[in-house]
């Protein structure tokens, strides 16, 4: 990846996508503008048809926009495709790429020829990518007989082979045991942090996915961003007020008697639960909302005032899934009022938009100097 690259890793602008079908056209994008600089670790949630899909699908260009700009690193999908495809690569969860019948090393080694590299150079990288991804006893393996797990590592090392400076994952965990997706979030995490500027634009549906990886996050419904920013940004964005568990051994007046200290919105007793210790008393569990932190000290010395002893104090914090819910108004699964995020069955993709999908060694020759710059 060349240092004197100053553009935008990925710039979108006034994006829209409609596809023809009856009784109405479906509109899929409606007016998407996106940045995301180089280096970045971005994130793209939304429900199912929201749109995420489609968007992927112009930037890796697959799809031509029907209105807008859509650039990676600086070239424009419509007009400089074959560039884009040399400098990015895709992983989806779950995808079935390739033959089973061949094995893993045999399988990586086909795509360096779609992808053009050379014979001596396309084995070494299948090597490389082999043993960062855990397959050294797998290599020579079928891939129909790897389990899910080994079949997304390879595809992981599929997407790598030609040292993208962008990858796109769609899920790339999705199906995974929490030992194969924690494994395949370590090897994406490494790959990027190993040289400066490599950027990744993940979806997923596992929001604690997205909080531990994303340095940036848009949230995308109805062909549309809602809000963008940084998972803590996002957050705030949500929190209405300090939310605290206050645990005390003992609060005889009940939460009444904090419900009207100055900074105190609400008082609210959230359980009530024995110690066990065989004496007559209860821990009371009270769920607070303060103004701001400050007015947790005259919280805390009002409860020495009343002899009550604090057990436990906890801030309570929103997290991404508040934060969906809230701008989104439904789940992942609810697709209510949706707009479809695949083409509709009677829709035809533009055939210039299928133009030279395949990687030909010919197009997969360095980018010239001035060209990147």
């Amino acid at each position: 990846m060349s240092d004197t690259i100053a553009a935008p890793a990925i710039d979108v602008r006034g994006v829209t996508r409609v596809y023809s079908a009856k009784p109405k056209d479906v509109t899929a994008l409606a007016g998407v503008d996106l940045h995301v600089e180089p280096g970045i670790f971005f994130g793209l949630l939304g429900p199912n048809g929201a749109g995420k899909t489609t968007l992927i699908k112009i930037m890796t260009t697959l799809l031509l926009p029907t209105t807008g700009t859509a650039k990676v690193f600086g070239f424009d999908v419509a007009t400089d495709a074959k560039k884009i495809r040399r400098i990015m690569n895709m992983v989806a969860g779950g995808e079935q790429s390739g033959y089973g019948i061949l094995t893993v090393r045999e399988q990586l080694w086909m795509f360096t020829q779609f992808y053009g590299l050379g014979q001596k150079q396309g084995w070494r990288r299948v090597d490389e990518l082999i043993e960062a991804v855990g397959l050294q006893e797998q290599k020579l393996q079928r891939v129909s007989a790897l389990s899910t797990g080994q079949r997304q590592k390879m595809n992981l090392a599929r997407g790598l082979l030609n040292d993208p400076w962008i990858l796109f994952l769609d899920e790339p965990t999705l199906g995974l045991d929490v030992a194969a997706a924690r494994t395949v979030r370590e090897l994406v995490v490494d790959w990027r942090a190993a040289v400066p500027g490599r950027t990744v634009l993940l979806t997923t549906h596992y929001m604690a996915e997205a909080d531990e990886l994303c340095e940036d996050i848009a949230i995308v419904d109805h062909g549309r961003i809602l809000a963008s920013g940084s998972p803590a940004e996002l957050k705030h964005r949500v929190q209405h007020g300090s939310v605290f568990r206050l645990e005390v051994d003992r609060l005889p007046a009940g939460p009444t008697a904090l419900a009207g200290l100055p900074g105190v919105v609400s008082a609210v007793a959230a359980a009530a639960t024995d110690t066990g210790n065989g004496q007559d008393r209860q821990t009371v569990i009270v769920n607070l909302t303060l103004e701001d932190d400050a007015a947790l000290g005259g919280v805390v010395n009002a409860l020495a005032g009343l002899g009550a002893r604090i057990v436990a104090l906890q801030k309570s914090e929103p997290s991404l899934e508040d934060v969906f819910v809230e701008l989104v108004g439904r789940g992942f699964d609810d697709e209510a009022g949706a707009a479809d995020d695949r083409p509709p069955t009677s829709s035809r993709t533009p055939p210039q938009a299928m133009d030279g999908l395949t990687h030909t060694a010919e197009e997969a020759e360095p980018i010239e100097p001035e060209v990147m710059r």
